[in-house]
């Protein structure tokens, strides 16, 4: 899949920038028939990083979220910085 197409969103929540913060992850709203490897092949080409893990949900409105956490060498606040979060 096109990186374009699987990343839908960026979430900013409270929740999402306190995961920021603390877990060095990024929450993300993603294509539907997207895969976990589709999701991490698509943050490491959109935004230069390198994933370290990647878990997804369905929401109860039947949207896919993904929560992407960074290889310790990246931080989600400088990426999160980039995409206008903070």
């Amino acid at each position: 899949m096109d990186p374009q197409q699987v990343i839908r969103s960026v979430v900013v929540t409270q929740d999402a920038v306190s995961l920021i913060e603390r877990e060095n992850k990024l929450t993300f709203m993603v294509d539907i028939r997207a895969t976990k490897r589709d999701v991490k092949n698509a943050v490491e080409a959109l935004y230069e990083v390198k994933v370290a893990r990647v878990n997804t949900l369905i929401t109860a409105l039947g949207e896919k979220k993904a929560y992407v956490k960074l290889a310790p060498e990246y931080k989600a606040s400088e990426v999160a910085t980039r995409l206008g979060v903070f």
